[in-house]
């Protein structure tokens, strides 16, 4: 079921006209839950990733991207202003967002851009060749990397980490962004770029995320190592650590309870989530050599007033 785009009220569009600050939504949301890995069509309010007040001016016009998690979250608002930018672009995710994935598809066609769907897991080593094999079989090329999908669960202590979890979260968080660099770099031209979703866990540590967080970690780790090491082929290499953002990954954290979701967000320094709109325009930055051509090895923070200088 395909969700219609949400119409835009007259004193929003007068606020964007004005580029004064869009009044994104602010907890408490409705009490609810979700099975993993979440559908976002189930949420409410459904996140905002059409990002009205954004201008694009072709900066991605030609790229081509392959975009993990791309169905839903920070991956759909990737997607979607890629496209506006001028880029065509391939979108991963679980079999069981395909309801996702095809709403997503509908988006970045209506925007002019070409979107090639594959499911599959990237916690599979083989996945992750594949989908930058069959994405340069489709388009030809690949320009923009973007390793954003992730697994969480929060847990009450450590020992509540099994082994099995602890496997399954490094491997779909760090290891396949590693296997998918891997494959990519292989494929990329000077002028091409990799971009990670890190988190604020990477920085700040999160107590009922202790291998989300170290994952995280690790991402920062090696987006700083990947960058020196393809600086002289003309690859740049970046991360971005958002804060709390309003996607199904977390309602859909089996560590929270329904209330813990309504509320999610809250106790962030702005007193509310991130929509993926307000994160995407980071992606876009990192991805243009218009904006960013001097930039590389960088996590750049999207906390909403979270600070470190880690």
């Amino acid at each position: 079921m395909k969700r219609k785009p949400r119409a835009k009220k007259t004193s929003e569009i007068d606020r964007a006209d004005r580029g004064a600050p869009i009044d994104e939504p602010r907890p408490p949301f409705p009490v609810q839950h979700q099975q993993s890995p979440g559908i976002e069509a189930q949420l409410d309010p459904a996140p905002r990733f059409e990002a009205e007040a954004y201008k694009a001016a072709g900066k991605l016009r030609g790229k081509v991207a392959l975009i993990t998690g791309g169905d839903s979250g920070i991956g759909r608002a990737v997607a979607t202003m890629f496209a506006r930018e001028g880029a065509d672009v391939t979108i991963n995710y679980l079999a069981e967002e395909q309801v996702d994935a095809e709403q997503t598809r509908a988006e970045v066609e209506a925007r002019g851009g070409q979107c090639l769907l594959i499911a599959g897991d990237i916690a599979e080593p083989d996945i992750c060749v594949e989908l930058v094999e069959e994405t340069v079989r489709r388009f030809g090329k690949i320009d923009i990397l973007v390793s954003n999908a992730a697994h969480q669960r929060r847990k009450g202590s450590l020992e509540d980490l099994t082994d099995e979890e602890l496997e399954y979260t490094f491997s779909t968080n760090i290891f396949a962004y590693v296997r998918l660099a891997r494959a990519a770099i292989e494929h990329m031209k000077p002028g091409s770029v990799i971009i990670a979703t890190s988190s604020e866990t990477g920085i700040l540590g999160s107590a009922k995320l202790p291998d989300y967080s170290a994952t995280k970690g690790a991402i920062n780790a090696f987006t700083k190592t990947l960058a020196q090491s393809l600086i002289e082929r003309g690859i740049r290499v970046n991360a971005v650590a958002p804060g709390p953002v309003w996607t199904p990954l977390n309602p859909s954290d089996a560590g929270l309870t329904p209330e813990e979701v309504a509320n999610f967000g809250k106790k962030n320094p702005m007193g509310r989530p991130a929509q993926p709109e307000e994160l995407a325009p980071a992606y876009v930055f990192l991805a243009s050599n218009a904006d960013s051509s001097y930039i590389t090895g960088t996590v750049l923070q999207v906390m909403g007033g979270e600070t470190s200088g880690g």
